[in-house]
């Protein structure tokens, strides 16, 4: 599927979509440059994308495949992909895995997650079918047990793992407990997380003749946004030809980031997607450029739109409403989501401005609040891949605030660099 010029974009999103219609009301009806659309807000864009009563879509949902993003609270996140969408993601991203080090022949263990409307290993599968050389595909999944992974590498010769980071490295830790070494495996290809530097050690003990390379950069709502680029550094990706535009954005000013080293928040359009249009959504993901022609950047890591732990995202709007709700005397005066690693794992503190002493167990009730609201990070928990929540209260004034405009810094990412 040829890249669409954004002229037509904004003229498909405007005539067909109530969402879109809104928001441009006051731009150009002609643009000439990316920048002249705003940003999309992320709350506002799932506000509309409503079921039923959708304000978002250009289309009726008659031929679609549907992901669903997101939590399990407020309203639900579904992104829906056209046949010939999807079709033309996953073969990109297919090829992007070649660019990874996928081989002619390889056996691919696919070790993502599956299940209740999430895209994960679908995606992977599907972008497997459609890479350009030959391959043999092994649908397992993520809830599959670690030993039973260890044996299908050695009985099967598997050639590359595929998964989260956390899954990798659990599979990892099972070889190096049974006393046992994976030489078959050449490749390890990681997605939905930053790969940290203190997994390395574990994976280079388990899988001494493996690559480690990036998967790819996707999510469920902004589609296709970089794929990987060789080299030591698995943070690099560049925008797909054709398919994707990438942009990094100043935190404060929302102007374009164009100096290499600078950091910004990942900003894409999608060239192709029309059911549900993607003009300058914020990905949640902070990056920098690499190289002065801004084609390639290094991801950073999450954004002031939320965090991830793990396999769970944790948007701030959300959590927020959910703290709030639970805090019926009102002692929250400000959050920050604060993510931390320490003994090999991640883990989020909920950080509370107060203005007068918290009473106890307040906090212990946050938490039970929060778990409830996402009940996938304690099963996370349960599963030893992150730490459990915890409440850190602070005076008000010592939330942290940007020097620059006094904002409050919602989301602190306070993890070692990879």
């Amino acid at each position: 599927m040829p890249a669409k010029p954004l002229q037509e974009l904004v003229d498909h999103a405007r005539a067909h979509s109530p969402f879109y219609a809104e928001l441009y009301r006051e731009v150009p009806r002609t643009v000439s440059h990316i920048t002249q659309l705003p940003v999309i807000d992320q709350v506002a864009f799932w506000a509309a994308n409503t079921w039923p009563d959708n304000r978002l879509l250009t289309g009726p949902l008659t031929d679609a495949g549907v992901y669903k993003t997101g939590g399990t609270t407020g309203v639900p996140k579904f992104s829906p992909w056209s046949r010939t969408e999807h079709a033309d993601s996953v073969t990109a991203f297919g090829a992007g895995m070649v660019q990874a080090g996928l081989k002619p022949g390889h056996r691919v263990a696919n070790l993502f997650c599956a299940g209740e409307l999430y895209g994960g290993f679908l995606y992977i599968e599907n972008a497997l079918h459609h890479a350009p050389v030959d391959n043999v595909r092994l649908p397992v999944g993520g809830a599959a047990s670690d030993d039973w992974i260890a044996d299908l590498i050695e009985g099967f010769g598997v050639h590359v793992l595929a998964g989260e980071p956390m899954k990798l490295s659990a599979v990892a830790e099972c070889l190096v407990r049974r006393g046992q070494v994976a030489d078959s495996v050449e490749l390890l290809l990681f997605g939905g997380d930053l790969l940290f530097a203190d997994l390395r050690p574990i994976l280079s003990r388990a899988f001494p003749k493996a690559a480690v390379s990036s998967v790819g950069y996707a999510s469920v709502d902004a589609g296709l946004v970089g794929a990987p680029v060789p080299g030591d550094d698995v943070r690099v990706h560049e925008a797909f030809p054709n398919r994707t535009l990438v942009e990094l954005v100043d935190d404060v000013t929302g102007e374009p980031v164009t100096k290499p080293g600078v950091p910004g928040r990942v900003v894409v359009t999608n060239l192709f997607r029309t059911l549900m249009p993607i003009l300058r959504y914020p990905t949640g993901d902070r990056a920098e450029w690499v190289d002065p022609g801004r084609q390639r950047f290094r991801l950073l890591g999450r954004s002031v739109e939320g965090a991830r732990v793990g396999t769970v995202a944790m948007p701030t709007e959300e959590i927020r409403a959910v703290l709030v709700a639970a805090d019926p005397d009102h002692v929250i005066a400000g959050m920050q989501l604060v993510q931390r690693r320490w003994d090999g794992r991640d883990g989020l503190i909920l950080r509370l401005g107060y203005t007068e002493e918290p009473p106890a167990g307040l906090a212990d009730r946050l938490v039970e609040a929060v778990y409830a609201a996402r009940p996938l990070y304690p099963a996370e928990v349960a599963s030893g891949a992150v730490h459990h929540l915890t409440v850190e209260w602070v005076p008000r004034s010592q939330l942290v605030t940007n020097p620059r405009t006094g904002k409050l810094q919602q989301v602190l990412d306070e993890r070692p660099p990879v």
